[in-house]
């Protein structure tokens, strides 16, 4: 099994940054050969994609966070980062990793404890 635990969340004021990241561990093939992704959930909300990261490094971001984050990672550790810049009020959610899922699809590994990102003055 894998298990994943995100880091990085905290209170910032709006206009913030914040750099969040994931380690994932367990039996893991090849980490290198996923799709990584971040998702995010706020209150009352479903979870939705956020950025995705796939096996080349070609990166596709949400309308909601493009041109304000940078996902990465490094293969060598089974970490992926995202960096969010220029926070909003509304970028406040729980923040998950996973590799990408699609619509049609389960997630194989189980969902971390996610980390929270909030956005106040």
């Amino acid at each position: 099994q894998v298990q994943l635990v995100e880091s990085g969340g905290d209170l910032v004021q709006p206009g913030g940054s914040l750099r969040l990241s994931c380690a994932a561990s367990g039996f893991i093939f090849s980490f290198r050969a996923y799709t990584m992704a971040w998702y995010r959930q706020a209150p009352g909300k479903q979870r939705e994609l956020v950025a995705y990261m796939n096996s080349n490094g070609d990166t596709v971001y949400a309308d909601s966070v493009k041109g304000r984050s940078a996902i990465s990672r490094d293969n060598t550790k089974n970490m992926v980062f995202l960096q969010l810049n220029s926070l909003k009020p509304e970028d406040t959610a729980v923040y998950y990793c996973n590799h990408y899922i699609s619509e049609t699809s389960a997630p194989l590994w189980n969902w971390g404890q996610g980390t929270q990102v909030t956005v106040s003055s």
